[in-house]
């Protein structure tokens, strides 16, 4: 009788043994599954950060001159600018400072803008834009040649937003009189404006 007694509890211990290894055992196994699969969702911060990297991608027009034969034409080149964030600012800097770099193709269409012309700053405040550029965008040309690179800032700088209007600012004063034939520039400028009041 003891003899059984001893070898009931001998049993029962190794059962418990066995079980309590394997609930640790289990519990350690579910414990790595959960912790190797466990992804931590990026925050926002982490987002914004990875956008800023890639970048915002915004297609932009830029204008160009084009002999018609009996007059000139502003004619429009879609590029795509990526911009590290979407303030429309640095999509029209990008713009405008291809636009001063004048037209890879002149064979179809060319710039009324002065070589060495620099963009120094370009600010939107919602329908109000303004373009300072540096003095050699007055320098030569005939009274076409004024109104078509006014037209091209014009046109370029509004093409986000085809309503806005134009200041157009040399060296930080506001542009009232262009070139030696003293072309008279009615600020703001908008298409409609430039349509109305200066024909190419």
């Amino acid at each position: 009788m003891n003899q059984e007694q001893r070898s009931n509890r001998i049993s029962s211990g190794l059962i418990a043994i066995v079980s309590a290894g394997i609930v640790a055992v289990g519990g350690g196994v579910a414990w790595l599954v959960s912790n190797s699969h466990h992804v931590t969702p990026p925050s926002q911060q982490q987002l914004n950060t990875q956008s800023s990297k890639i970048g915002i991608e915004e297609t932009a027009q830029i204008y160009w001159l084009q002999d018609t034969g009996q007059s000139f034409k502003l004619v429009p080149q879609p590029i795509k600018i990526t911009a590290k964030s979407n303030k429309p600012n640095q999509f029209l800097a990008t713009a405008l400072e291809q636009l001063l770099e004048g037209p890879q193709d002149g064979k179809t269409a060319f710039t009324a803008i002065p070589p060495g012309t620099k963009l120094l700053s370009v600010k939107v405040d919602k329908d109000t834009i303004r373009v300072n550029l540096s003095r050699e965008f007055t320098k030569g040309g005939g009274s076409t040649s004024m109104m078509g690179r006014v037209g091209q800032i014009v046109y370029t700088a509004t093409s986000l937003n085809p309503n806005a209007k134009v200041y157009i600012d040399v060296d930080g004063k506001r542009l009232d009189v262009l070139g030696g034939e003293g072309l008279e520039i009615e600020q703001p400028l908008t298409r409609e404006s430039f349509n109305q009041n200066y024909q190419l």
